[in-house]
């Protein structure tokens, strides 16, 4: 539906309408209504939009996390461009059609309608309101007309059988190759290309929901002289202990990367800088403690930033960056922001 937050006279504004009021009318309605207030993040959906997901009622996180996690990942990136092309005002309407997962695991398909009630004054969205709408059984009359329509299929089913298992091989070995290329070969953690997919992916979505997003970036102090002294074996094995110090420490959803050489940055979705200082500064401390060899002492000079509004994936790595700089500059083995 359109965007009715501005001064067309044709719209009504309801913006001003009391929270519990609608919600109470909203409880009564059978369709699945949403009502996000983007300002406080808090997200209502009213009993008729967790019945049709086969959910006990309310029984979910009141914000827009719930609505991620229910959208099937090949439906996820067309989605959020259809969101963010309304919401930017790049498109006039918020209207697609995608899957959910259900309570039981399965997925439904629904049609999504929304729209902006209110704006704030710099033009992002302070409250949009919509509904879910269930056309699984439009959708699955569809599918089962299709196949009524392969008259052929019967003569082609052994064929269709084998290209199927052939393409299950070539897409196991796709999805193979694909993880080697997103896969640093010594130390097996993200590398240099999947760092920044992932972090333009994790910009993306600070932005659309006003989330923290921070960043770690950090070398190891005078590794240059471990590879002359003690050889390049050595030196590859420090890279390794070191990757296994940084995974001890980090959270499921963050990213260890290798960024190149003895350098490595750490993606941390939905983080501040205080929690990006804690965690370089467990980091520093776990590898200190570690005892990685014998003969000589591991340590890491380290940066943190936190993205700042509109702040660009390159801008932020090259704060952290700048960051870890100043680390080296005051002496090394340290965190600096």
């Amino acid at each position: 539906m359109d965007d009715i937050s501005g001064n067309n006279p044709q719209h009504t504004d309801f913006s001003h309408l009391n929270a519990d009021m609608l919600h109470t009318v909203l409880e009564l309605v059978s369709d699945g209504i949403w009502d996000w207030n983007a300002n406080t993040g808090f997200v209502y959906r009213n009993p008729g939009w967790y019945a049709m997901l086969g959910y006990p009622r309310h029984s979910l996180e009141n914000n827009v996390f719930t609505w991620e996690n229910v959208i099937h990942p090949e439906d996820y990136p067309k989605v959020m461009a259809r969101f963010d092309d309304y919401i930017h005002r790049r498109a006039p309407h918020y209207q697609i059609e995608y899957r959910c997962r259900k309570q039981d695991g399965s997925y439904l398909w629904i049609e999504d309608r929304g729209y902006v009630i209110a704006r704030n004054a710099d033009g992002s969205v302070a409250r949009m309101v919509g509904a879910h709408r269930d056309i699984h059984a439009r959708k699955c009359s569809i599918e089962q007309l299709e196949r009524r329509n392969q008259s052929l299929e019967a003569l082609v089913t052994e064929r269709t059988r084998e290209l199927s298992r052939v393409n299950q091989q070539l897409q196991l070995q796709l999805n193979e190759n694909r993880s080697l290329a997103e896969r640093d070969t010594l130390t097996l953690v993200a590398n240099r290309y999947r760092l920044e997919k992932v972090l333009l992916e994790e910009c993306e979505r600070a932005q659309r929901f006003r989330l923290p997003l921070a960043l770690i970036a950090m070398d190891i102090d005078d590794f240059k002289p471990i590879n002359d002294r003690y050889g390049h074996g050595v030196g590859d094995q420090t890279l390794v202990r070191v990757v296994e110090c940084l995974e001890s420490c980090v959270r499921a959803d963050d990213l260890v990367a290798r960024w190149g050489g003895d350098e490595f940055m750490v993606v941390l979705p939905e983080s501040s800088l205080e929690v990006a200082k804690a965690m370089a500064a467990t980091v520093r401390n776990t590898l200190k403690a570690a005892a990685l060899q014998d003969d000589f002492s591991v340590t890491l000079s380290l940066g943190v930033a936190e993205r700042q509004p509109g702040e660009s994936p390159a801008a932020l790595m090259a704060r952290a960056d700048q960051a870890l700089y100043r680390a080296k500059a005051a002496g090394k083995d340290g965190v600096s922001e």
